[in-house]
């Protein structure tokens, strides 16, 4: 099993910045891909971003690309959100999941879930 667990959500202003951070504990040595998808309100869950364990390769959905980076510390077990620009649409839960295969871009690629952290931009 693999345990994640969220940190950093807030609220901020538009245009502001926030770091979300993910610690990752367990049989971590498995995972293949890190991601961050969001939910917001009546909406559902998307990809965010997602990073490659092993070699750091990283990936952006389109509404994020520029504003939003994604990183790991593989001796801390843990990955990063920096987010930049942020905007109202970004309001969202942001859950870091852990994958072993699969496409990163689909949830259900993902075995393991944190429980969420509530961001909230405000304008």
């Amino acid at each position: 099993q693999v345990q994640l667990v969220e940190s950093g959500g807030g609220l901020v202003q538009a245009g502001g910045s926030l770091r979300l951070s993910c610690a990752a504990s367990g049989r971590t040595f498995s995972t293949y891909v890190m991601g961050w998808f969001r939910q917001a309100p009546r909406k559902e869950r998307e990809f965010v971003a997602a990073i490659t364990w092993s070699g750091g390769s990283t990936y952006y959905a389109d509404s994020v690309k520029g504003r939003f980076t994604i990183s790991r510390d593989r001796a801390k077990n843990t990955v990063y959100l920096q987010m930049n620009s942020l905007k109202p649409e970004d309001t969202a839960v942001y859950y870091c999941a852990s994958s072993r295969s699969g496409s990163l871009y689909y949830d259900r690629s993902y075995d393991h879930w944190g429980q969420g952290t509530q961001v909230t931009v405000s304008s």
